[in-house]
């Protein structure tokens, strides 16, 4: 269940109420103002590598390369690990942590940690990287179907978000957490990132806290075979 806050729904809103949105924007459940993270994201120029229409494959390999320097820097510049920021979340608003993600917000790192109240209501709370201190909150309507899944994917599981980010935190530098709660077998998704900026997807059991290689997508098997590429130096 990837949850991400809709901004352009609430400028729109902001046209129609004479700026009344844009206040609902910047201010969370206590309106305490939302605050600047002090880590920024590392430079970040991929989308005008993603238009440039080159077929060159050492362009392309060189692109990459870029890539995974940027996503290494920015999980380096992290010093606030998942399990950190979560708790950190549920600190601020009680309830469930459904999901955990290292977002850039244009210059800056924020760790975006959504949690589901017993009440029903969800609430995204931002998380400093650099310090752990809640930069803003607020909450969110979310469609009755959305919660029903999440409820019913976590409906008898023992492990929870903080604890699958500890668990995946042996393959690397945990990016991101978030429930599975419409495939076949639920789950908690994690993505890491190695040293050298290689992203890795896993699978962690809701109940045994087993980390196992998420097999149904095809960026592990290519993410390994770039870096062999690497490894050898070849410019093929």
């Amino acid at each position: 269940m990837k949850r991400n806050i809709v901004i352009a729904t609430v400028a729109a809103a902001a046209l129609v109420g004479g700026g009344t949105a844009t206040a609902l924007a910047v201010t969370g459940d206590g309106d305490a103002p939302t605050k600047q993270s002090s880590v920024r994201a590392a430079d970040d120029d991929r989308d005008d590598r993603d238009d440039r229409d080159d077929s060159d494959d050492r362009d392309d390999r060189a692109d990459d390369k870029a890539d995974r320097a940027e996503d290494a820097a920015d999980a380096k510049a992290a010093k606030v690990t998942a399990a950190d920021a979560i708790a950190a979340a549920l600190k601020n608003v009680q309830g469930t942590a459904v999901s955990a993600d290292l977002d850039d917000e244009g210059s800056s790192l924020v760790w975006n940690v959504d949690v589901l109240s017993s009440g029903g209501a969800w609430h995204s709370v931002r998380i400093d990287p650099g310090t752990g201190k809640v930069l803003g909150s607020h909450a969110e309507q979310e469609d009755a179907d959305d919660t029903a899944e999440a409820r019913a994917a976590l409906k008898g599981s023992s492990v929870t978000a903080e604890e699958a980010a500890k668990a995946a935190a042996a393959k690397g530098t945990v990016t991101s957490v978030d429930l599975d709660d419409d495939g076949r077998t639920s789950g908690w998704d994690v993505d890491t990132t190695a040293s050298n900026g290689t992203e890795k997807e896993w699978k962690v059991d809701l109940k045994s806290a087993a980390v196992t290689a998420d097999t149904s997508s095809d960026d592990n098997s290519s993410d390994h075979d770039d870096n062999d590429s690497d490894d050898d130096g070849s410019d093929d």
